[in-house]
């Protein structure tokens, strides 16, 4: 199987697609209050920039998402324009580079950066190899002249790990493995805001090549109990608990589609065929979760293909 890396160009290129094909509400590089002291930054696609959450607090400020190193300054610049504070803390929601690879960034100007233990293990998983082929690609990560990603400096593994200092209390959260092994999630219990990564995310961005489809409803689940107004996703414009109920939706459209295509008798090459560059699929969800389903439809059916085949999370097989 050939090596898929993470936020490949051809991948970015496809997210952007995906993004103008289906966003007509697209707001990149603007920064919107959800809450008092809490921003919503939407990322860059074109950029292959993540969104970020700005969160304030008595003396400083925390930063959810470390994202890429020219998407950290350019959220650094944006921090000092709601406020004066310092950055004090990065949250890392996982490993994944528009979302991790600008950790250096944050600490060289003083920040921690902080991630659920599982984060620092998909690092040691599988880089340096992504982050070395990034840098041929990325001319803001080969500037950092590094020849691996700089993991977070501090990891938790209890649930929820909560950060207060009198005046708002903020919750790190772990609820299994979705799009990752070690998504993590920021719940602000007051203000009744979720940032929820790439576990929930608003619009056709998925990806599923590290994932565990079958698992990912029950992850969303976890997410469902507490009690949310506001979602912030790792991609897509800002959203409410809707956000987590279509994102719920689509995987569980996606497994019980391919697994009543596996029953049938299906193989592989009958449900998705490559043409030329491109990959096509004869899978199709309702209407319901056609927010969620984009150019990048055919490969996620592929990896809940493998995945219900081989009988293993796709994330766990060889890639």
């Amino acid at each position: 199987m050939k090596t898929r890396v993470w936020l490949t160009a051809g991948f970015i290129s496809l997210l952007c697609l995906s993004f103008l094909l289906t966003r007509t509400d697209a707001q990149p590089n603007t920064v919107k209050q959800i809450a008092p002291g809490v921003w919503f930054r939407e990322g860059d696609l074109d950029a292959g920039h993540c969104n970020n959450t700005i969160i304030e607090m008595k003396d400083y400020l925390i930063v959810v998402d470390a994202n890429f190193p020219s998407g950290a300054r350019a959220v650094l610049a944006d921090a000092k324009k709601v406020s004066s504070k310092p950055v004090k803390y990065v949250f890392d929601t996982h490993h994944h580079g528009d979302h991790a690879y600008g950790n250096a960034v944050w600490t060289q100007m003083g920040a921690v950066t902080i991630a659920y233990q599982g984060v620092a293990d998909e690092m040691k998983r599988y880089e340096p190899k992504r982050w070395q082929g990034t840098m041929k690609e990325r001319k803001d990560v080969a500037e950092m002249n590094s020849d691996h990603p700089e993991p977070p400096k501090q990891t938790f593994t209890d649930s929820p790990h909560v950060m207060t200092d009198g005046t708002r209390r903020v919750e790190f959260r772990f609820f299994g493995w979705a799009h990752t092994r070690g998504d993590g999630w920021v719940y602000l219990p007051q203000e009744k805001v979720l940032c929820s990564g790439d576990a929930a995310v608003n619009g056709p961005y998925n990806f599923t090549g590290d994932g565990n489809i079958g698992n990912w409803p029950k992850v969303v689940d976890g997410a469902l109990k507490l009690d949310v107004a506001h979602v912030l996703p790792g991609h897509g414009p800002a959203g409410t608990r809707e956000v987590l109920a279509g994102q719920r939706a689509f995987m569980i459209e996606l497994h019980k589609a391919t697994l009543a295509a596996i029953q049938a008798g299906k193989k592989l090459d009958d449900i998705v065929k490559k043409e030329g560059n491109k990959q096509t699929t004869t899978i199709q969800l309702s209407d319901s979760v056609k927010n969620w389903v984009g150019p990048g439809f055919a490969g996620q059916v592929r990896d809940a293909y493998n995945e219900i085949a081989n009988k293993k999370p796709i994330g766990d097989q060889p890639h």
